[in-house]
């Protein structure tokens, strides 16, 4: 046998490796996010928890792995040589396409992905061989592909969108009128009930969907459940309402903490379970059809005539090869970063309350937002007000919000839960092909929606996020298929060199996305100090120090970018633009992220909350004018216009040291709080100004002078003045507020 399909089966298990890392990292979402958004326990016991269930469910996984032997394609009109060459092409996609998508923290489907990749594949075989007019085969592409499987997964899609938003809408907004956001008093009464309710659903999930088809539950035993799965339901509904019952009068245990880690549980069996096959099934079919292949040589058969159709006989799944994977999941769920992402966005897009928004708006979110307002006006004008009334202070949140600081509280966190494992749990009774990503996180994002968190001051951009993620799916679908197409055609007329050239460029891509989510997630995880600080002089302590440091790089920034355009230096300026948009992204969260410290600081001093709201604003200002120098130098020189004359950097400069000047000033008296040259800042700042008017009007006599000036350089010299002016009034009106607040602290 040719050593070409020893290195590809070598390569399907380093890529399957691969593919469990990224594969969980993105499907993590799907069980972290209700726990870890609710702060049901800390974050290293829900991935413990997650974990187990991980083990159990990879060790009950289904030994079936048709998916990947013919699920797809008929694997009777392939030789051994095509199918090698459709996993190695469906793995390369399966790993970067994973990739891509946990980089950007979106949450896909793995067994779309797995789908449609196969599915790529086999049709740029198929198509191969019908374009070379081989003898003997079919000229039919119909005759290669299960085009039922394709269609039910399209399916799917649309489905699980549909149904799983709608059923979190109704049982989230029956769950708050019920318990209302103030839940604890009647939770006394309901709570057992409640929970019992739950975790029957979470068990029926777990043996239904996560265990049947196992290689370790006899047919006899499913057969036996699914006969008497009432009977069972109802006890199990019994056993845990008592269970509950028990542990919240009598050990005054928080039962909703207890029901929301088992759903987590139960939903990372179900992963493990029945996902795995989408991250080592094609390394096993590959597995099998060496098999297939090595008996046939010993035979003295041709490989390159042999079919592979023996791929479509059952075979059991060696539990030593679960098991592995499952370690390899729970290590990457443990130690992965871009898990944490994913399950993030989720948290991001569900959360009660305000903070800065991950996305931005779009058209269609802005349509549907004023359609549901006008929608609504109508539903109140319709409702009687006493009704409205009702609702209303059933949905009206608590004044301290979700427990610990939570993004929503455990009760909407059980209702993510049980919707979603009874809707996965239904649809595999019924064999309706839904998909746990898009269920789950359609559950999640229609059970804010009907909790009221997508109120006026977010709903654009909640909307606009879904829509992301939604597209994201069909994206894959399409991505996949795409790619392993192109790359199962590479691979045909490269030979060799194709695999060896396409194996290094998959690897170096994912080096870079790792070093690029490291510096990611450096930049996202570093939390502002203010969040921390308690006291209003710790508040202020950590206040002029920001305001220190901002203002230190506002003075770099603002004499490199001058420097720059004289020079017409575009790398420096592309730089210093960078660093400006940083500068002024850390200012905006800054004042969108204003509201906790203020809750904080008007418990106990007001002087300190209003001196932080002044601050906040003038750094935002100064920043802002900032960015406005910086980008219209870059885009000028980056466009190739002509440069500054030397009249304009001569004016220029004299400006640059007269504000390098001020800002050093400003910058000494505030790391010192010597505030005793406040005036003679004010002499420099109306020196500067001078200068500015004096540049001014010698620009405009020179345009009057000369017809040839630069229209583009006199806008960017003007431009530069401009701003310059208001950046200087924003730096003196902070050191003013700042020098005020201290006299009248002491």
């Amino acid at each position: 046998m040719d050593p070409i399909y020893y290195f590809i089966i070598g390569l399907l298990l380093v890529l399957s490796c691969f593919d469990l890392v990224v594969g969980v990292s993105n499907d993590a979402a799907n069980f972290l996010n209700s726990a870890v958004g609710s702060k049901a326990a800390p974050r290293r016991t829900i991935i413990l928890v997650a974990a187990l269930g991980i083990i159990i469910g990879s060790l009950f996984s289904s030994g079936m792995m048709e998916i990947a032997r013919s699920g797809v394609f008929m694997p009777a009109q392939f030789t051994f040589h095509d199918i090698m060459l459709i996993f190695l092409a469906v793995m390369l996609t399966d790993v970067i396409l994973l990739d891509v998508f946990n980089t950007f923290g979106l949450p896909t489907s793995t067994t779309v992905s797995i789908v449609f990749e196969l599915l790529g594949g086999a049709v740029a075989v198929a198509l191969f061989k019908i374009w070379s007019g081989e003898p003997g085969v079919a000229q039919d592409l119909a005759s290669y592909i299960n085009s039922s499987k394709a269609l039910a997964i399209i399916s799917g899609i649309f489905s699980s969108v549909f149904v799983a938003f709608i059923c979190g809408i109704s049982v989230m907004w029956i769950s708050r009128l019920i318990f209302s956001f103030n839940y604890r008093k009647s939770f006394k009464y309901l709570g057992a009930v409640w929970c019992g309710v739950a975790l029957t659903a979470i068990t029926y999930f777990a043996v239904f969907k996560g265990l049947k088809g196992s290689t370790l539950v006899t047919k006899d035993m499913i057969r036996h459940l699914d006969a008497h799965i009432w009977l069972y339901v109802c006890y199990s509904f019994v056993f845990w309402t008592v269970l509950m019952a028990v542990l919240q009068n009598v050990c005054k245990v928080n039962i909703l903490k207890i029901a929301v880690l088992a759903g987590t549980m139960a939903l990372a069996l179900s992963f493990a379970g029945n996902d795995l096959v989408n991250f080592i099934g094609v390394f096993m079919a590959g597995q099998s059809s060496m098999e297939i292949a090595s008996a046939a040589v010993a035979q003295g058969m041709d490989l390159s005539t042999l079919t592979m159709g023996g791929l479509t006989a059952p075979v059991t799944a060696d539990w030593r090869y679960l098991l592995g994977a499952g370690l390899i999941m729970v290590l990457a769920l443990m130690f992965s970063k871009k898990a944490r992402t994913v399950t993030d966005t989720e948290v991001n897009l569900a959360r009660q309350g305000g903070g800065v928004e991950r996305f931005g708006s779009v058209p269609p979110a802005r349509m549907m937002v004023r359609y549901a307002l006008n929608a609504s006006r109508v539903v109140e004008k319709i409702m009687p007000a006493s009704v409205g009334r009702f609702i209303e202070k059933r949905f009206q949140p608590v004044s301290e919000g979700p427990d610990n600081g939570a993004s929503f509280d455990l009760i909407r966190a059980s209702v993510n839960l049980t919707v979603a494992a009874l809707l996965i749990s239904l649809a595999t009774s019924l064999k309706l092909p839904l998909s746990t990503t898009y269920v789950t996180f359609m559950v999640a994002m229609g059970s804010s929606l009907a909790d009221r968190t997508w109120g006026r001051e977010s709903a654009v951009y909640r909307i606009t996020g879904v829509m992301a993620v939604i597209s994201g799916w069909f994206i894959t679908a399409l991505g996949g298929f795409l790619i392993a197409f192109g790359v199962t055609l590479l691979l045909l007329w490269g030979g060799w060199i194709a695999v060896t050239v396409l194996v290094a460029l998959c690897a170096w891509l994912l080096v870079r996305s790792h070093r690029n989510v490291e510096q990611i997630k450096a930049a996202e995880t570093k939390e502002s100090p203010v969040v921390r600080a308690e006291t209003p002089d710790e508040v202020l302590c950590v206040c002029i120090g920001e305001v220190c440091t901002t203002m230190e790089h506002v003075t770099r920034i603002y004499n490199r970018t001058l420097v720059a355009v004289f020079k017409e230096n575009r790398k420096v300026l592309k730089e210093m633009v960078q660093s400006s948009d940083k500068l002024f992204e850390e200012a905006r969260d800054r004042k969108y992220g204003i509201m906790p410290t203020l809750r904080r600081l008007q418990q106990c001093d007001i002087d300190t909350g209003h001196f932080y709201v002044q601050v906040v604003d003038y750094l935002s200002e100064v920043t802002k004018a900032l960015i406005h120098i910086t980008r219209p130098a870059y885009e000028h020189i980056n466009n190739n216009h002509e440069g500054l004359t030397k009249e304009q950097i001569v004016d220029l400069m004299r400006v640059n040291d007269q504000v390098e000047a001020i800002f050093d000033k400003i910058n000494d008296m505030l790391r010192t709080k010597d505030f005793s040259d406040l005036d003679m800042v004010l002499e420099m700042r109306d020196k500067l100004f001078d200068t500015i008017v004096e540049a001014i009007k010698s620009q405009l006599r020179r345009i009057n002078g000369d017809e040839t000036v630069s229209t583009r350089a006199s806008v960017l010299y003007l431009t530069i003045l401009n701003e310059t002016k208001t950046m200087i009034l924003q730096a003196r009106n902070l050191l003013k507020s700042q020098h005020y607040f201290l006299e009248h602290k002491k």
